[in-house]
C-alpha cells in the first residue's frame, strides 16, 4: 500500500466514520486541538484501523503522534513491519 493510499483511507474514515469536517482533515491538523479527537474517539479509531489496515494500534506507540501526518507515518511504519 502506498503512502497516498494510506492518506486517502485515513482521510475517508476521518470524514465518514469520525464525522470530522473535510476542511479540518489535512496533514498538519492536530488530532486533539484541530480535529477534536478525544480518548473515546481513539477506541473507534483503533477498531477502524484494525478493519482497514489489519493491525491493532498500541496506544503506547502513539505518544509522539500529534498530527494527522504523524498518524499516517505511524500507519505506514506498521504496514511495513
Amino acid at each position: 500500500m502506498t503512502r497516498t493510499e494510506i492518506e486517502e483511507k485515513v482521510r475517508d474514515f476521518m470524514i465518514e466514520d469520525m464525522e470530522i469536517a473535510a476542511e479540518k482533515v489535512h496533514a498538519n491538523a492536530l488530532l486533539k486541538e484541530d480535529m477534536g479527537i478525544d480518548s473515546l474517539d481513539y477506541v473507534d479509531i483503533i477498531v477502524i484501523v484494525n478493519r482497514i489496515f489489519g493491525f491493532k494500534i498500541k496506544l503506547e506507540e502513539m505518544t509522539n503522534v500529534k498530527t494527522l501526518g504523524d498518524f499516517c507515518d505511524y500507519i505506514e511504519q506498521k504496514i511495513k513491519e
